[in-house]
């Protein structure tokens, strides 16, 4: 069957460097047989990947990254083999960027308290130049602003919870992002789940939950991932009958830790969500 899949990719639709285009070629480049756009949030860089992959002859799969609350915890759900004009889809999609904007809009006005970041207008500049604005934009301005020296300082700085611009956001509810993908014909898969900042016992509710409202996969195979993590989550899939899902989490060709492509082959007992979906030739 295929070797190597990436089901999880993020374009400069959203908060990636590259074109949708572009990377599609990145991928062709690497050897990937089957990629899914997944941009946050937008479902805008689709049709240009879909025709990108067909001319390189890679396999297609129509996806996108979803933002929600958990707990009090924000958590990311990609979606796979979606139908992005399904009404439900795309409404829920549009709110989220509608309140996306807005929280940007609130950080800017944070930022412009801060004296050396006064004269910048961080905010209305990531309005101005990002279709889906997201803190990462934010961070991108204030490093090229001399502000700091790594995305991750800017976080630190300015933009991570306890800094002068963080702002939280009450994303939509889990299972609301799960039904509004379940609509649009497409798969729920938990994405990252090791990253989020949740005890061992929260991890494995929150995988329950996500099962018991219509999850179908968690993503067990990513870049970077500890063999303790790479265990504990093939044991989640299992325990809570997900299929398992793989991806990198592209998002800046200048990031080598994170490499187009994953290979397709599991964890023992976790059954692949790849033969679930339809692929675009």
């Amino acid at each position: 069957m295929f070797t190597l899949i990436d089901l999880h990719t993020h374009s400069h639709c959203s908060d990636g460097l590259l074109a949708p285009a572009a990377l599609v070629a990145a991928a062709a480049a690497r050897g990937v047989q089957v990629l899914a756009l997944t941009d946050h949030d937008t479902t805008a860089g689709l049709t240009e990947a879909q025709a990108a992959c067909a001319v390189a002859g890679i396999r297609f799969v129509a996806g996108v990254e979803i933002t929600a609350l958990w707990r009090g915890q924000e958590i990311h759900v990609v979606g796979l083999g979606i139908d992005p004009a399904q009404p439900q889809l795309a409404a829920h999609l549009e709110a989220i960027v509608s309140q996306r904007r807005e929280r940007i809009l609130a950080i800017g006005e944070k930022l412009r308290r801060v004296p050396k970041l006064a004269a910048l207008d961080l905010g209305a500049r990531v309005l101005r130049e990002a279709p889906v604005p997201t803190r990462t934009h934010l961070a991108r301005a204030l490093v090229a602003a001399g502000a700091a020296n790594t995305l991750q300082g800017a976080f630190d700085r300015y933009l991570g919870r306890g800094t002068s611009g963080h702002v939280s956001a009450a994303w939509p509810a889990l299972e609301q992002a799960v039904q509004a993908i379940r609509a649009s014909g497409g798969h729920a898969v938990l994405a990252h789940p090791h990253r989020y900042r949740l005890s061992g016992g929260a991890l494995r509710n929150l995988c329950a939950e996500f099962a018991a409202c219509g999850g179908s996969a968690l993503e067990v195979s990513l870049p970077g991932l500890s063999p303790n993590d790479a265990d504990r989550l093939a044991r989640l899939a299992r325990e809570n009958a997900l299929a398992g899902s793989a991806g990198s989490d592209f998002h800046d060709p200048g990031q080598p830790w994170r490499p187009l492509g994953r290979f397709a082959k599991l964890p023992e007992g976790v059954e692949p969500l790849l033969p679930r979906l339809a692929l675009a030739a």
